[in-house]
C-alpha cells in the first residue's frame, strides 16, 4: 500500500517543542522528512532525535531566528537543498505574550509582527516557486481565537498579528490554490510549554479557560494538533483550501 506523505519534506518553524514539535512527529510517522527549525538548536535536535527513534525517518535539525527576516532566504535554501524538495510549510513561531496596550512598547508589537506575519509571509513567498516546480504543496499557519473573545483586554496586540496571519493565509489559497498550493491555518489550544507557563502564572484564569471548552481538556500538542495537521495535508483533505480551523474541543464560535 503507498503512504501518500511518505518521501515528502516539511519545513516546520517552531518545531522545538510544543505544537510544532507535535506537528513534526506525526508527519514524521507518516514518512515524512522533516526539517525542524527553532531559535535554541539542542530543542529541535532533540525533536528530531525522537522522530529517529520512534520512526526511523529522517530529519534536521536548523537553527534560526524567523525575526531576524535576512536569514530566511538562506534558511530555505539551506532546507531545500537538504532534501531537494519542499512539499509543506507550517508557520509556528510566535513571540507575543498577552499584555495591557498602554504597557506595550512600539518596538515590542514590531518585533512580534516580523516574528509572526512578516516572516510567515516571507517564508510563503520563498516557499511558493519551489511549490511550483513539483506542481503541489501545502501550508499551514497557526494563528489563534484569541480576537474572539469577548473580553479582549491585554489580547489586542496578540490577536491583531494571528488576524494578519489569517488575512494573510487566505489570500495565498485565492491566489496559489489555482496553481495547486493549498494554505489553510488552524487555531489549536494544546499543553505546550507556553501555556503551561501562562496557566502557572494565572491559575484562575486558566481554570476558567479549560472549563469553557466543551470537551473538557485542553488538546495533546502531537494527537489533536499534529494528526489533524498531518490529515489537512493528506490526499484526504485536497479540497480543504483557505480555511480557518479551530482546534480547542469547541470553545470557539467562528461563525
Amino acid at each position: 500500500m503507498t503512504v501518500p506523505l511518505n518521501q515528502k519534506v516539511a519545513l516546520i518553524t517552531g518545531a522545538g517543542q510544543g505544537v510544532g514539535q507535535g506537528i513534526a512527529l506525526s508527519l514524521a510517522k507518516r514518512g515524512v522528512r522533516v526539517i525542524a527549525v527553532g531559535r535554541t538548536l539542542e530543542k529541535c535536535e532533540q525533536t528530531c532525535a525522537q522522530i529517529t527513534e520512534r520512526f526511523a525517518t529522517e530529519c534536521r535539525a536548523l537553527e534560526c531566528d524567523i525575526g531576524n527576516l535576512d536569514t530566511l532566504d538562506a534558511l530555505v535554501a539551506d532546507a531545500h537543498n537538504t532534501f531537494g524538495r519542499l512539499d509543506i510549510l507550517v508557520n509556528n513561531a510566535v513571540s507575543t505574550q498577552p499584555r495591557p496596550l498602554m504597557k506595550l512598547s512600539l518596538d515590542a508589537f514590531l518585533q512580534s509582527l516580523r516574528v509572526g506575519p512578516i516572516a510567515t509571509l516571507k517564508l510563503m513567498q520563498l516557499v511558493q516557486p519551489l511549490m511550483l516546480e513539483q506542481g503541489e504543496g501545502h501550508i499551514i499557519n497557526l494563528a489563534s481565537t484569541a480576537a474572539m473573545r469577548w473580553d479582549n483586554a491585554r489580547y489586542g496586540a496578540y490577536a491583531a498579528e494571528k488576524e494578519a496571519i489569517r488575512a494573510l493565509s487566505r489570500g495565498a489559497a485565492c491566489e496559489w490554490g489555482p496553481l495547486g498550493i493549498r494554505t489553510n491555518v488552524i487555531l489549536p489550544h494544546a499543553k505546550s510549554p507556553a501555556l503551561a507557563g501562562w496557566a502557572e502564572a494565572n491559575p484562575e484564569e486558566a481554570a476558567a479557560f479549560e472549563a469553557s471548552i466543551p470537551l473538557g481538556r485542553i488538546g495533546d500538542c502531537e494527537q489533536d494538533i499534529g494528526e489533524f495537521v498531518a490529515l489537512l495535508c493528506s490526499p484526504e483533505a485536497s479540497y480543504v483550501n483557505g480555511q480557518s480551523i479551530a482546534l480547542d474541543g469547541g470553545q470557539a464560535n467562528l461563525g
